[in-house]
């Protein structure tokens, strides 16, 4: 049956992409990142969203998607290709099933790059099993695995807490890439190890490599895992190491200070006032000791400060600290001005906040999502549906920046709880429309949301459609839906909702039985 589709160029968010994570000391010192092999970014399309449009509304998951491809007669390029797989990157499912048709045709269009993106598209839904199928795949095919490859797998791997694993692929990866592991790659690995949480992992990876000459150890290196026990709480170790690294005679630069001075206060226990008192006094000491090696702090290092007195709600000091920066001729950045906006949010300063969101357009720095967050968390507990829905809808109008997963997700679970289910549907289609989501956090906020409010024919909805697109849920979800229905004399529901289940896990494993693919079974 033939399926009426109306092209339409989607609005697409510049920022909206799957690069490889930076490195956590990026954001202090304009990094790039560890690799030069990025995964492309969404682009402007009118044939992948078409493509992506069949795909996510008219493929039946229980059913093979090729007919619709072969009824279209679409002719899928690399870059074709390389950009629906993007737009499918929270349908994995639906992705593979491209990934398939794509490797039928007679001229495939695969390129390593179309593996890459495969590859983090699954391994985000944990299936590493399939993601190492592909990659033997790769190599079979001639599309040498590269080190991108290899980040990707890594980084979700210790997203996912298999951390040994994760080692594992690391050391495995000379065996398909051309090139010993040096630096840059150890860089990435002991990164993400410190990033989720696992610095004893790292710091345990970096003594043994290093005594081995694995690599050299600089600053680079202690840096990150100096972030590392600052992330953990553990600022004794912080400065242990940093105290090990001038005595090695590696010479700490500025960002190695800003990460212990963003340790010392961001973790800290600003109340009482004495508690907050000693962490200036602790950020004092470092800005003396950078002074005395002849560093001169910058308008990240004050930006740490200002963030001190913001959590701890004194705008009043946190105004003054600003306005000190000016004087000095600090620009600020926008995570300055973000500090500022929180604590001005938090304290229930909105009008003062509005006026510096504006002081910050006049003055060229565009506001970032996690700066419109501050006013959004603050509508939610005001309960402010109209402040809220009037500055999302600004946000949309003057296009300034895109909305986060997290500002669609904050705005969802506010949306819900007050029941404004017409809002809710609408933030849900914009967030499909611009490419951003939604994610297992979507759903997941949004399905306990539902059952909160015993709305069970919705919530079972989302549940199915989390499932057809790739999501594995969370148990708690599953045990909140399934207690509900039967709490509710809802057995007949269930009942069919199992049903669905079964029928799902049993096509999972036939449609794509190339692949060790979990079916999705509780």
């Amino acid at each position: 049956m033939a399926l009426n589709l109306t092209r339409a160029v989607t609005p697409l968010a510049p920022s909206i992409a799957l690069p490889l994570r930076r490195l956590c000391t990026a954001v202090l010192d304009g990094a790039t990142s560890v690799s030069d092999d990025h995964l492309p970014t969404l682009e402007p399309s009118s044939d992948a969203e078409s493509i992506s449009e069949i795909l996510l509304y008219h493929h039946n998951p229980f059913h093979a998607m090729e007919s619709s491809l072969q009824l279209h007669g679409v002719s899928l390029s690399p870059p074709l290709l390389h950009q629906t797989l993007l737009r499918l990157h929270h349908n994995s499912k639906i992705a593979i099933a491209l990934f398939n048709y794509a490797k039928s045709l007679p001229d495939p269009p695969l390129t390593t790059t179309s593996y890459n993106l495969l590859i983090d598209i699954l391994s985000k839904v944990r299936q590493f099993d399939a993601v190492w199928q592909l990659i033997v795949e790769m190599d079979q095919n001639n599309l040498n695995p590269t080190t991108a490859t290899f980040f990707i797998l890594i980084r979700r791997l210790i997203a996912a807490g298999l951390t040994r694993q994760a080692v594992r692929a690391f050391d495995d990866m000379c065996s398909f890439v051309e090139h010993r592991s040096g630096n840059k790659d150890y860089y990435y690995l002991l990164d993400t190890l410190c990033k989720y949480g696992y610095v004893k992992v790292a710091v345990e990876i970096f003594n043994k490599r290093k005594s081995c000459g694995d690599f050299d150890p600089d600053a680079k290196m202690y840096t990150i895992l100096i972030y590392g026990w600052c992330k953990i709480g553990r600022i004794d170790m912080a400065e242990r190491f940093l105290n090990d690294m001038i005595e090695r005679g590696v010479e700490p630069h500025l960002v190695t200070y800003n990460v212990l001075l963003n340790g010392i206060c961001r973790r800290a226990s600003l109340h009482p006032d004495v508690r907050f008192e000693r962490t200036l006094r602790a950020a004092d000491k470092v800005f003396d000791e950078m002074r005395d090696r002849g560093i001169e702090p910058d308008v990240t290092s004050y930006s740490i400060v200002l963030h001190v007195y913001s959590r701890a709600h004194k705008p009043h000091l946190l105004l003054d600290k600003m306005k000190m920066m000016k004087e000095r001729g600090i620009s600020l950045s926008v995570a300055t001005y973000t500090s500022v906006v929180k604590c001005l949010c938090s304290c229930g300063r909105i009008n003062d906040a509005e006026e510096l969101l504006e002081e910050m357009v006049r003055n060229g720095v565009s506001p970032c999502a996690a700066t419109y967050n501050c006013f959004f968390k603050e509508y939610r507990g005001r309960k402010d549906v109209d402040s809220a829905l009037k500055l999302y809808r600004k946000m949309k109008e003057d296009n300034i920046c895109v909305p986060s997963m997290h500002t669609y997700n904050i705005l969802i679970a506010m949306f819900v709880k007050l029941d404004k289910m017409e809002i809710v549907r609408e933030i849900w289609e914009d967030m499909k429309k611009n490419g951003v989501g939604p994610d297992l956090d979507s759903y997941t906020l949004l399905i306990h949301d539902l059952c909160e409010k015993q709305k069970w024919r919705q919530a079972c909805t989302f549940f199915v459609e989390m499932i057809e697109k790739g999501f594995l849920p969370q148990k708690v979800t599953f045990e909140t839906l399934y207690r509900g229905l039967i709490q509710s004399d809802k057995l007949r529901t269930w009942r069919r909702l199992k049903k669905k289940l079964d029928e799902e896990s049993i096509t999972f494993g036939t449609e794509f039985q190339n692949y060790h693919l979990k079916p999705y079974r509780r």
